[in-house]
C-alpha cells in the first residue's frame, strides 16, 4: 500500500504537469501492441544523475478520443528505488502521458480501448539479458 507522502508527491506531479497535451507522433494506433509501443516512444527517463535507473509500472485507462480517463496509478516500483528516484520517474511517467495524449487510436482501436485500463511498464533497468538481477521483493506503490 502506498505511503501517503507517495500519493501526495504522486498527485502533485500530476497537477505540475497536466494530463493533457500533443501526441508525439500521429501514427494511428490501431492494435494493443500499437498502445505499448506509442506509450514507450514517449517515454524519456531522467538522466542517471538525478535518478539511479529503476522499473515502473503505470496503469491508465483511455476515453474514446484518446484522452486519459479518471487518473493514471503507479502500481509498481523497484523495491531498491529511494524517495528522489521515485519522485523523477512519477515526473517522468507523467511527462510521457502528457507528450503521448491524445492518442491517435483508429475507430475500430476506439471502440475497444474506450475505458480499458492498461498496464504500461518502463523499464530502465542498465543490465544486459544475460545478467538478470537476482528476483527481488516487489514494491507496490
Amino acid at each position: 500500500m502506498a505511503r501517503r507522502g507517495d500519493r501526495l508527491l504522486f498527485a502533485a506531479a500530476v497537477l505540475l504537469f497536466g494530463i493533457t497535451g500533443a501526441a508525439a507522433e500521429d501514427a494511428p494506433v490501431n492494435t494493443i501492441q500499437d498502445v505499448f509501443q506509442h506509450l514507450r516512444s514517449c517515454w524519456k527517463p531522467p538522466p542517471p544523475t538525478k535518478a539511479r535507473p529503476i522499473d515502473i509500472t503505470v496503469v491508465v485507462s483511455f476515453n474514446r478520443a484518446g484522452n486519459i480517463l479518471g487518473h493514471p496509478r503507479i502500481t509498481y516500483e523497484s523495491a531498491e528505488a529511494s524517495d528522489s528516484d521515485r519522485l523523477q520517474y512519477r515526473i517522468a511517467v507523467m511527462e510521457a502521458l502528457q507528450r503521448c495524449t491524445p492518442m491517435p487510436f483508429t475507430d475500430a482501436m476506439a471502440g475497444a480501448a474506450a475505458g480499458r485500463p492498461f498496464a504500461i511498464q518502463f523499464r530502465n533497468r542498465r543490465n544486459s539479458p544475460d545478467k538478470t538481477p537476482p528476483l527481488t521483493q516487489e514494491r507496490r506503490a
